[in-house]
């Protein structure tokens, strides 16, 4: 019998889906020899942009003083580099690597695979979530 208590136990679902696709996000960067932190940085910096280490912090949640250190490490992997800013000599920039934007790729193309909880939904509750989860989405 479902036992629809309204939006809050919706929210309360939401908040363990979100339990579930962080460890799923931890399994996928530990497959590529990342933490979670270094595989959200990795997908956060495009290729051929380079960003601010303050704009990557806001971006994380995170403080300024903790990106460098997660930036450190990306780079001793050669997967970021760090530069000036194009626009701000004064600033510090990081950008992606081309062994950082082959990783990057392989990474985000894993992370589309969608996991079994969401493929063993049949193909009409799949389309159901896509277009909720859209107007949640588009209306936040």
């Amino acid at each position: 019998m479902d036992t629809d208590l309204g939006p809050g136990e919706t929210w309360v679902l939401m908040f363990e889906l979100f339990g579930l696709m962080r460890t799923h996000f931890g399994r996928i960067c530990r497959e590529f020899g990342l933490t979670p932190a270094q595989g959200r940085a990795l997908v956060e910096l495009e290729p051929g942009s380079p960003r601010a280490m303050n704009w990557l912090a806001g971006r994380l949640g995170n403080d300024a003083s903790n990106i460098t250190g997660l930036a450190d490490r990306l780079e001793d992997r050669g997967l970021v580099g760090r530069g000036v800013h194009p626009e701000d000599r004064r600033i510090k920039a990081l950008f992606v690597t081309t062994r950082g934007t082959k990783l990057r790729e392989e990474l985000i193309s894993r992370l589309k695979e969608a996991p079994s909880p969401i493929t063993g939904l049949s193909e009409e509750d799949q389309r159901t979530l896509r277009r909720v989860l859209r107007r949640v989405v588009d209306s936040a």
